[in-house]
């Protein structure tokens, strides 16, 4: 799978938890990408970034994403079904392809757990993001296997 490219999880940077456990389904907060403890990829989409980069960008936010799940449930193999992803974009006022830079996020997920990653999904343009962050991603995931179903044909 992806876990030598998930990194270590990092700590909340505010008052709150990094993910809170509710039945079957973890929510995690919104996540920006930090590296050794400092913010990467920041900037502002259609301004100082291509949506390449912003794409690149939603891609690292994940991945440090991952690395809370993977520190709340003890591995990715837990995670059920994405079942919902958030994603803001730092944008200029005239920025308009916020769900292209949203597939990187995405793209990542279904790569990472096939039908399972495939989630709804939101892409948000926002005037600004902490610590100057270009993108920040929040999610709903669903944890064990056993409460999967198929659709029923009735």
């Amino acid at each position: 799978m992806l876990d030598d490219a998930v990194p270590a999880p990092n700590v909340p940077v505010g008052s709150y938890a990094m993910a809170v456990r509710t039945g079957d389904l973890l929510f995690v907060s919104g996540h920006g990408a930090f590296e050794d403890g400092h913010p990467m990829h920041t900037g502002r989409l259609g301004k100082t970034m291509t949506t390449e980069q912003g794409a690149r960008a939603a891609e690292a936010v994940m991945l440090n994403l991952l690395a809370t799940i993977r520190a709340e449930l003890g591995d990715l193999s837990s995670v059920a079904k994405v079942v919902k992803v958030v994603v803001f974009v730092n944008s200029a006022p005239d920025f308009t392809e916020q769900h292209v830079v949203a597939n990187g996020a995405t793209d990542l997920l279904a790569k990472a757990f096939g039908d399972a990653g495939r989630s709804a999904r939101s892409a948000v343009g926002v005037a600004s993001l902490p610590f100057g962050f270009a993108v920040e991603i929040e999610a709903v995931v669903q944890i064990g296997t056993s409460d999967v179903r198929a659709p029923s044909d009735s």
